[in-house]
């Protein structure tokens, strides 16, 4: 039986996998099951992150789209984890997708292996001084699905050693994301580009105004 799944369902699967996490971060915290089925989340969208950052026809708007929504969640991401409307400790994970996007794309323009390593060691000093979401392990996880894109085992067993052994606890949740993205058939589906950006800041701030009224 051969099973496959597009990027639209791939999409939706880290979606509702976000929104048990939440949901557990910020109205149920005492169960913690809720935020080992939200490690699912990330490791997709870091890999949908790299598909479409290999098929975009204008990287340059791919980024402004991604800085756009990361400054607009901000505010929804504060309060819903902080109950504050700014909260500079901690930036959304769209920064952390954003400085991805700018990785790569950097890495494009490099002309050499040195340039290279030295432009993403500054892309990971940069997300941990600005403490985005999954920082510098978030961003290897994104140049791991670039570099191995072609190799399927390494690409999928890189992320799962970022996983496993950089992140550790609760973050070994994650691998069967590894699962779905495994099965994915390179197919796109429906876009739904607009829902699938809006989503992040519109469930974040419901959350929060939803912690407020219980």
């Amino acid at each position: 039986m051969n099973i496959k799944i597009n990027t639209f369902t791939l999409k939706m699967i880290a979606i509702v996998s976000m929104l048990i996490d939440h949901m557990g971060a910020i109205l149920f915290p005492q169960y913690i099951i809720l935020r080992y089925i939200g490690r699912i989340a990330f490791p997709i969208y870091t890999y949908t992150l790299v598909e479409g950052f290999m098929h975009t026809r204008d990287i340059k708007k791919y980024m402004v789209r991604l800085g756009i929504f990361a400054l607009l969640s901000e505010i929804p991401f504060d309060l819903a984890f902080r109950g504050s409307v700014i909260y500079i400790q901690k930036q959304n994970v769209f920064f952390t997708l954003f400085l991805g996007v700018l990785m790569l794309y950097l890495l494009l323009k490099s002309r050499n292996r040195i340039q290279s390593a030295a432009l993403v060691l500054a892309i990971l000093l940069l997300s941990e001084f600005l403490r985005t979401d999954y920082s510098s392990m978030g961003l290897l996880m994104i140049l791991c699905f670039y570099v191995f894109r072609d190799n399927k085992v390494m690409k999928l067993l890189g992320v799962a050693a970022i996983n496993v052994f950089l992140m550790g606890r609760v973050q070994v949740f994650a691998i069967p994301a590894l699962i779905f993205i495994a099965l994915h058939s390179g197919e796109q589906g429906p876009k739904c580009k607009k829902f699938f950006y809006g989503f992040y800041p519109v469930h974040l701030l419901a959350l929060y105004l939803i912690s407020v009224i219980i």
